[in-house]
């Protein structure tokens, strides 16, 4: 049997360790930022597809009642939006003025029967989307025709 010599070591050096943990920072450097763009979008989706089942629950209860509802409350209980806000909803038969709805960057509402949506990640939303407060909200406008994005909008 063949002794290795006894200068010959089995394990790493310190060198060689500190380049393979410079090597894992460099790829969870990389990868972290598109993994949180991942998880974005999917809350994105998820916040987009939420809308239009709340908004299908509407249109039953306006088939039902002739009417929209004054508040989300009758449908039952919702889910929270994916940032654990509460769906907000604006019916614009009831409301005095046009101060409250949703605006598009000409300052025009948005929906003319009611509004729908998610204040998005940061949690604040102001009337006119092109608000820096409103970029991230995930909106329904055009009456149904548009649910994503407000500044994909």
């Amino acid at each position: 049997m063949d002794k290795l010599p006894a200068k010959m070591s089995h394990g790493f050096t310190l060198l060689e360790l500190m380049f393979i943990v410079a090597i894992v920072a460099v790829l969870a450097g990389i990868s972290y930022p598109i993994y949180q763009d991942y998880i974005t979008q999917a809350k994105i989706s998820a916040a987009t597809s939420e809308i239009m089942e709340i908004e299908l629950l509407l249109q039953r209860y306006h088939s039902d009642n002739f009417s929209y509802p004054d508040s989300l409350d009758v449908l039952g209980p919702l889910p929270s939006d994916p940032w654990e806000n509460p769906y907000q909803y604006l019916n614009i038969a009831t409301v005095k003025g046009k101060g409250k709805l949703r605006k598009d960057h000409s300052l025009v509402p948005i929906n003319s029967d009611y509004d729908l949506y998610s204040k998005g990640e940061d949690g604040m939303s102001v009337s006119p989307l092109t608000a820096k407060h409103s970029r991230d909200d995930i909106i329904r406008a055009n009456n149904g025709s548009y649910v994503g994005l407000a500044s994909d909008y």
